[in-house]
C-alpha cells in the first residue's frame, strides 16, 4: 500500500491513460525503468562526490546507490527472461523539468535538488502502485516489492532537505516542485516514458 504521506507530498495521481499506455507497451516501460534506476543511483554518487563533508549525505547516498544499483540488475534480469533486447531510449523531459526549478546557488539548490530526489521516489513509489494490480504475476510481484524501497528513499531524501535546509524554505522549495511536477504528469507528453505524463495521440 502506498503511504499516505507520499500520497499527499504529490500534487495529483498517475492519470489513468498513463497507466494503459505503460501496459500496451511494457517493453519501453521496463527499458526506461532500467534506465531510472541507473540515473538513480548515479545521482547518488554526483551527491556523494559534490557535497563530500555531508557525513549522512555520504552515508544516505552510498546505500541508496547500491540498491539502486541492485534494481537496476533485477530489471535487466526480467528482460533477459522475456527477451527484451536492449536499445537506446531517448530520456523523457521529467527529470530535466524539475531540475529546472532548482535554484542556482548553495545551499539552496542542495535543499532544492533534495526536495525534487523526494518527488522522483515518491512518484516512482505510486506508479508501482497504479500498475501492480494490472501486471502478470511475476512483474507484480516485483513492482510490489519495490514499493517498500521507494517509499525510504523518498523519506530519506526529505529527510535530507530538512537537515540541510531551513524548515520554512523546504516548505516553499516542496510547494514550488509540486506545481511543476503535477504540469509534468498530467499535460500530454509525445513519448511514453515511465515519468512521462498523459500520453498524446502521436506518443511513441
Amino acid at each position: 500500500m502506498l503511504l499516505p504521506e507520499i500520497a499527499e507530498f504529490l500534487g495529483c495521481k498517475t492519470p489513468d491513460g498513463w497507466v494503459q499506455a505503460a501496459l500496451a507497451d511494457l517493453e519501453t516501460l521496463l527499458l526506461d525503468h532500467k534506465n531510472c534506476e541507473f540515473k538513480a543511483a548515479s545521482t547518488a554518487l554526483s551527491l556523494m562526490a559534490k557535497y563530500n563533508t555531508h557525513v549522512d549525505l555520504i552515508n544516505l547516498m552510498s546505500r541508496l546507490a547500491r540498491e539502486e544499483l541492485v534494481h537496476h540488475e533485477q530489471v535487466m534480469r526480467l528482460m533477459k527472461r522475456r527477451k527484451i533486447a536492449l536499445r537506446p531510449l531517448s530520456a523523457g523531459r521529467y527529470a530535466s523539468g524539475l531540475r529546472s526549478v532548482v535554484r542556482t546557488h548553495e545551499p539552496v539548490k542542495l535543499v532544492d535538488t533534495l526536495v525534487v530526489g523526494a518527488f522522483i521516489e515518491a512518484r516512482s513509489c505510486e506508479r508501482f502502485e497504479a500498475l501492480v494490480p494490472h501486471l502478470d504475476a511475476e512483474l507484480g510481484k516485483f513492482y510490489f516489492g519495490l514499493l517498500k524501497s521507494e517509499a525510504r528513499h523518498f523519506q530519506g531524501y526529505l529527510r535530507l532537505a530538512y537537515q540541510y535546509g531551513e524548515a520554512a524554505d523546504v516548505e516553499r522549495s516542496i510547494e514550488r516542485v509540486r506545481v511543476a511536477e503535477r504540469e509534468l504528469i498530467e499535460s500530454p507528453d509525445v513519448e511514453f516514458r515511465f515519468h512521462s505524463g498523459v500520453p498524446s495521440s502521436s506518443a511513441a
